[in-house]
């Protein structure tokens, strides 16, 4: 199925990670699984969870502010906890916390009134489930004892179980599915299965005959899902189809007291534009605190990331993904009609930009933003496959913008590269 077209022009999205990990600041789910904190103390985090400044709205407003066209909150993270009035267990923040809040409907609602795509991610995998640890994946060995959170002792399986536990998963799902009918799901957490255990073509089947139009990342073994999902790195090649970076804001994905490890602007604005310009959209998280708020270091990322947007927006929005590598060294996108070319400089240029195998004739090159045009001059070429260089000189720091420069090439027809720098 072809993937929905508002994923691929959405450019960027905003990834939550809010739970009951954020009353003490620690690795959501991970840190009882990997013996960092027991299960039992990692749970009595339900009883600090207030979401007392929680506000859906405000988060929708920020969110539109930093120019994203969608968001995704974790409904429910490996710790099996629900952010959402779940009718399958108790484990939830409207029947297991002081917050007794649906904080999923709330997000949907205050996303849809601001015009935001709505995504959930749910993870697969459920560690606080009693029916989970029952089988394990083919062909682990017998001695081979894995976390007892994931996989039961060689010999101790329990196929019923496991039936057990894909009838709660579907149920939960069925219940995100009818409930919020979300325009992306984010999965997550299905390394620990095969796809024959978790039978994805039934998981895929599911939400097809219910949202048809929903996009699905592609966590889903076997094949299932519908674009790439990169993390914590752009990839040095971008993925040939759709596909998306999430990467956090920090290290951390969700609230952490020490973690003040923060990118700076210029650095998101640069993940962000190598992201786009690859062709993928970035996914950037954010970890709110327990009672709702997110940090002021976080909040001025955010809108600082928007207002870069704004300024460059023929830049971003209505483009596909740039020159291939060693026509421009930097990011660079590509308007629809293939007649304008945006390259995205960002460090001060010595003198020039330069774009190399450029066969075009560039009518006018501006920088976005202010306006200003660069005197344009074309050197070599001409030979059959020999690849000229177009420079496109800076006369005056003083157009350049403070994070990150992008500058216009209008062309006289659609985009000509020499053959020696085409896509295969």
């Amino acid at each position: 199925m072809a993937i929905q077209p508002w994923f691929e022009q959405a450019k960027l999205g905003i990834f939550l990670h809010y739970g009951i990990y954020a009353v003490n600041g620690i690795a959501e789910s991970w840190s009882f699984f990997n013996g960092e904190i027991s299960h039992e103390d990692y749970l009595e985090q339900l009883d600090g969870f207030t979401a007392a400044k929680f506000d859906a709205d405000a988060w929708a407003e920020l969110f539109a502010a930093a120019g994203a066209r969608y968001a995704v909150l974790t409904s429910k993270h490996h710790d099996g906890v629900a952010l959402y009035d779940t009718a399958a267990n108790d484990l939830s923040t409207v029947k297991a916390t002081p917050a007794r809040r649906d904080i999923v409907r709330e997000y949907v609602d205050a996303l849809r009134r601001r015009d935001l795509r709505v995504g959930l991610y749910f993870s697969h995998l459920d560690w606080s489930h009693p029916d989970y640890a029952t089988v394990r994946p083919a062909g682990m060995p017998a001695g081979e004892r894995g976390n007892p959170y994931a996989v039961p002792a060689a010999g101790e399986e329990d196929p019923e179980r496991w039936e057990r536990f894909l009838a709660f998963h579907r149920a939960q799902l069925t219940e995100i599915v009818d409930r919020f009918a979300p325009d992306l799901l984010w999965f997550d957490g299905d390394w620990e299965r095969d796809p024959e255990q978790w039978r994805m073509e039934e998981v895929r089947a599911l939400i097809e005959a219910k949202l048809p139009e929903a996009v699905i990342n592609g966590r889903m073994r076997g094949g299932f899902g519908d674009y790439a999902t990169p993390e914590q790195g752009v990839p040095i090649v971008p993925p040939a189809g759709p596909w998306e970076l999430c990467v956090t804001i920090n290290d951390s994905w969700g609230f952490q007291h020490d973690d003040h490890h923060y990118k700076s602007v210029r650095q998101l604005i640069r993940l962000f534009a190598e992201t786009i310009g690859g062709g993928g959209n970035l996914l950037l998280d954010v970890g709110p605190r327990e009672d709702g708020s997110i940090p002021a270091e976080q909040v001025e990322r955010l809108r600082a990331l928007g207002d870069w947007i704004r300024r460059h927006d023929r830049a971003v929005h209505g483009t596909t993904r740039g020159l291939p590598a060693g026509a421009f060294y930097g990011a660079s996108t590509i308007s629809a009609d293939r007649r304008r070319v945006y390259l995205f400089g960002f460090d001060r240029p010595n003198e020039y930009f330069v774009v190399r195998g450029l066969r075009n004739k560039v009518l006018k090159a501006t920088i976005v933003g202010s306006g200003v045009e660069l005197r344009v001059d074309r050197q070599g070429g001409g030979i059959e496959g020999a690849a000229g260089w177009t420079y496109l000189y800076v006369d005056s720091d003083t157009a350049l913008d403070h994070h990150c420069t992008v500058v216009e090439l209008e062309l006289d027809n659609e985009l000509d590269l020499s053959e020696h720098h085409t896509r295969d």
